[in-house]
């Protein structure tokens, strides 16, 4: 019965797709807006604990903290690219909405197609973008995408690709005069990554020494990591 029901109901016209689509373009846009916010927020707060920690001559924890500013404000930058696309293909869709009142019907936009397949490359877009392509599919818009399964993984390896100027970069602007007072040896401190045989020999320094300092740092990557996801 409901088979013979969606039979018998009108099919939307180019018009009413168009704000259809437009509407959850925004929204996208309005959703990538408030995660750049919440991420810059956050960002804040870290820049302060970097400053915190170049005055106890904690460079370890600065340059760490520092590296996750530089991850986040990489992320940001995605985050702007993912919103010029939706608004990119906003525009491209008027454009066949205006092509279509001459020819009675939506054409396949290649340009559209184009933005949609990059956009459900992006962790958090694809499974939004997943629904629009079988949406604009069904309307003649585009043609069927082969979706290859997103690997995050890769995403995120290419986002930490970072190196280490960009990190004394971040440090220099957030806590240059503090830093610029310390001995040199301390200024070059590398950020130390334990490997799995020191985790249990890196902890019991850390419950000895510092333990708040670190579970401190732990806490604020994982709210910045919560912020860009």
């Amino acid at each position: 019965m409901d088979k013979f029901k969606n039979m018998l109901k009108p099919k939307p016209n180019p018009q009413q797709l168009l704000r259809d689509w437009q509407r959850k373009l925004r929204q996208e846009c309005r959703n990538i807006e408030r995660q750049i916010r919440d991420v810059q927020r956050e960002e804040k707060s870290v820049q302060k604990a970097i400053r915190e920690a170049a005055k106890r001559n904690d460079m370890g924890s600065a340059k760490a903290l520092a590296k996750e500013i530089v991850i986040s404000r990489k992320a940001v930058n995605r985050l702007y690219e993912n919103k010029a696309q939706l608004n990119s293909i906003s525009m491209h869709l008027g454009e066949s909405v205006a092509i279509a009142r001459t020819v009675g019907h939506l054409s396949k936009s290649a340009e559209v197609m184009k933005l949609v397949n990059n956009l459900m490359k992006a962790p958090q877009m694809a499974a939004t973008m997943q629904e629009f392509s079988k949406e604009m599919t069904k309307a003649g818009v585009i043609e069927e995408i082969v979706n290859d399964a997103v690997d995050t993984a890769l995403d995120s390896e290419d986002i930490e690709e970072e190196t280490e100027e960009e990190v004394d970069k971040v440090l220099s602007e957030i806590a240059g005069e503090t830093a610029a007072q310390l001995p040199e040896a301390v200024r070059k401190e590398r950020v130390r990554v334990p490997t799995q045989r020191e985790t249990t020999s890196h902890q019991e320094e850390a419950i000895a020494e510092g333990a708040d300092d670190e579970e401190e740092l732990e806490e604020i990557r994982a709210r910045l990591a919560r912020v860009r996801s």
